[in-house]
């Protein structure tokens, strides 16, 4: 068995479900965890972040349920409302640092989405990806000439394919994986140990 977590790194649930992940991943070190991106802003959704009215209103409802931070720079994009979230860029990072570290597939997620939802850094911006990549003590170079590689847009297609092959659209959502059986863990938000139970269940 596996746990697969489908996600999108510019999701706000995302940034607020991703202290639950790594605290079911540290109960549970023996299960592999697979971190796949959905692409929640792809082709037309790709527009000024302004015009997702929603975004305060359900980070707001995050931070209550689940303490992630939004900082600063977040919301300063916020207020200027200009900037476009583009999921395929993210997904494309999300690929180059999966690669650079494929055992540390829950902290390279968690700490993109600190970079967006906190310190307000482009996920589209080869920038980004050295700071995160520096931050985890990874090849920055190796990180940011993945990032830039034309062959990574194959990579974050794959993971939009493998996300739609699970049946996932909504994110995040948690899944446990037992050969040909997929089992949904959480979907949006759980605690720790709601998903305890739930894969006990599906051990016992």
């Amino acid at each position: 068995m596996k746990l697969v977590n489908v996600f999108d790194a510019y999701c706000g649930w995302s940034h607020g479900f991703s202290g639950t992940l790594r605290q079911v991943a540290a109960r549970h070190s023996g299960l592999p965890v697979e971190v796949v991106s959905g692409g929640l802003f792809t082709g037309p959704r790709r527009v000024p972040i302004r015009e997702f009215g929603y975004v305060q209103g359900a980070n707001a409802k995050i931070a209550e349920l689940t303490d992630a931070e939004f900082g600063a720079g977040y919301t300063r994009l916020i207020a200027d409302g200009s900037f476009v979230m583009d999921s395929e860029a993210a997904a494309r990072g999300v690929a180059a640092l999966r690669a650079a570290a494929p055992d540390h597939a829950v902290e390279s997620a968690a700490a993109l989405q600190r970079a967006f939802y906190v310190d307000g850094l482009s996920l589209s911006a080869p920038a980004t990806y050295r700071t995160v990549a520096e931050s985890m003590g990874l090849d920055a170079d190796a990180v940011v000439a993945a990032f830039e590689a034309p062959g990574v847009r194959a990579a974050a297609e794959a993971d939009f394919r493998r996300a739609a092959e699970l049946g996932v659209n909504a994110f995040p959502t948690l899944l446990a994986v037992d050969g040909a059986r997929v089992s949904v863990l959480a979907r949006g938000h759980a605690t720790p140990d709601e998903i305890d139970q739930r894969l006990a269940a599906l051990t016992a």
